[in-house]
């Protein structure tokens, strides 16, 4: 008889504590053989280091893994966790989730925070924790993250004699003077700054970006407050309009972040924002821009702080495993130190633990480690927690009036309108 899969048809499955009791009261047999968990991980390419982890946490605890790779493109990968859960599907029982996946994926999710003692949690950057955390449970645990970066020629800030601009102000300045001359210059596809401002995900992410760091709040606040319809915030979003067609090329409403990578990286852009996995690519052997960039936190507006959103990778256990305590073991595993420290040796990815920031092996094999860490101190998640299952609404919402504003068809002050009616509509049905 399979013990665990009885204790869970007679106890609900948010008392799986209880379960584990009751299953160490049947006696030793039920432990006697080595649990089989199965865990999704990535699309299982070159830089997939997931399986190699989880196959070393089986060579160590004696249980056996099975590796699941799931699609590349996010949102298809979303759409297969979505119907293995409502399904209540024991396929999988480690999942590897998107930082704005914990708010919809939660009641399918289950609760790590008494597993993970404090002093574990406090290891990590809070904002991360923060993020994970849906109605006071911690549902996923963080892997490797990202944080929104200015990526910048160093070479034409020389040339120019221009310092890397701390606010949104300087960086329009610095970018229309230098992609003047260097258009003068013979430079003709030369361009000040590309971003991503494709109605999707991505314009979420700088839309957050740019109204936080003008001080208009974080669209939705931890405590589901709708703060975006403010002066602050309808300054945020005329500044950048008025970049579409004069610092940016009007393409930049259809790019995504490898478009905008592929401008930069082609050495026809003098400011760029994106994530910090563009360091590496740029420079490759052949990258047009090899050793002329650099990166910083990004501009904010007058009187403000710099905010990055937050991205990245967690690990989260199935509520309907059948082998939660062996789960979660290798959730916790594949986010200790160990593994995140090799994981950023190996495949440069960014730690989620700030002690990790402190490794100069670790900091070497990444310099924008050195800039990520104040900025991911600072960074902010998505309103994804807090609006849960009714975040991928939500933000549609958002991409898609701050796409309207950047294309002209609405001004900013009546587009915040708007989208504060909309989100309000989405709340009073309790996200």
């Amino acid at each position: 008889m399979n013990l665990t899969r009885f204790t869970r048809s007679v106890i609900k499955p948010r008392g799986w504590r209880a379960a584990l009791g009751l299953l160490a009261l049947l006696g030793a047999a039920s432990t006697a053989h080595a649990a089989e968990v199965a865990i999704a991980c990535g699309g299982g390419g070159d830089g997939d280091y997931c399986p190699t982890a989880a196959r070393a946490w089986a060579a160590q605890s004696g249980n056996s893994v099975k590796v699941v790779t799931t699609p590349n493109a996010t949102t298809e990968k979303l759409a297969l966790f979505q119907q293995l859960l409502n399904s209540h599907s024991q396929d999988v029982d480690v999942m590897m989730v998107d930082i704005a996946w914990p708010g919809l994926l939660a009641p399918h999710l289950l609760d790590l925070g008494e597993a993970v003692p404090p002093a574990e949690r406090e290891a990590f950057f809070p904002a991360l924790i923060e993020a994970n955390t849906v109605d006071g449970r911690l549902v996923a645990l963080p892997w490797y993250t990202d944080a929104g970066l200015l990526y910048y020629r160093q070479d034409l800030l020389d040339k120019y004699q221009r310092p890397v601009p701390r606010t949104w102000q300087e960086m329009a300045d610095t970018a229309a003077s230098i992609q003047q001359a260097e258009r003068a210059a013979g430079a003709d596809e030369m361009w000040g700054f590309v971003f991503q401002g494709r109605a999707y995900e991505g314009l979420t992410c700088n839309a957050l970006e740019w109204i936080a760091g003008y001080g208009g709040g974080r669209i939705v606040e931890a405590d589901g407050t709708i703060t975006l319809d403010n002066p602050r915030a309808t300054a945020a979003l005329t500044e950048a309009a008025s970049w579409i067609g004069t610092i940016a090329p009007r393409g930049v409403l259809n790019y995504t972040e490898e478009e905008a990578r592929g401008v930069f990286q082609s050495g026809n852009a003098v400011f760029m924002r994106n994530w910090p996995y563009v360091w590496s690519l740029a420079q490759r052997e052949g990258s047009r821009v090899r050793g002329k960039i650099g990166v910083a936190p990004l501009p904010h507006g007058p009187d403000a702080d710099s905010v990055s959103t937050l991205g990245g990778w967690n690990f989260a256990v199935s509520r309907y495993t059948d082998t939660p305590e062996a789960a979660i073991s290798l959730a916790r595993y594949m986010t200790s130190a160990d593994v995140q420290r090799r994981h950023a040796l190996n495949n440069g990815m960014n730690p989620t633990r700030i002690a990790l920031y402190d490794d100069p092996e670790v900091v070497a094999a990444n310099p924008t480690m050195s800039v990520l860490r104040p900025v991911l101190m600072n960074a902010v998640a998505r309103p994804s927690a807090v609006t849960g299952e009714a975040y991928a609404r939500v933000s549609n919402a958002i991409f898609n009036g701050v796409h309207a504003v950047l294309s002209g068809r609405i001004q900013p002050a009546a587009a915040l309108a708007d989208l504060d009616q909309t989100l309000t509509r989405l709340k009073r049905r309790q996200w």
